[in-house]
């Protein structure tokens, strides 16, 4: 198993081109960051998509939303 001085001497050899995407790696491997990166993103490309719904129409999406939800969530789990 490899130790920390051993990890960096090899990072002292990578390009300095490429530091971004090693910090972004070594990063994403830490237990006390949440990785809300991709995940901030993958939310914001559902930004604007009901604006150009109707009031009533998006009234009607979020109540058959809320049945279709009740409905799901609402069995007896019989272990």
């Amino acid at each position: 198993m490899p130790t920390i001085n051993t990890i960096i001497k090899e990072l002292k050899n990578i390009p300095v081109d490429k530091l971004e995407d090693i910090y972004s790696m070594i990063h994403s491997f830490r237990t006390d960051v949440k990785n809300t990166g991709a995940k901030t993103q993958d939310i914001l490309s559902y930004a604007g998509a009901f604006e150009d719904m109707s009031k009533s129409d998006y009234d009607d999406f979020l109540e058959q939303t809320k049945q279709t939800r009740d409905q799901l969530f609402d069995r007896q789990i019989n272990l």
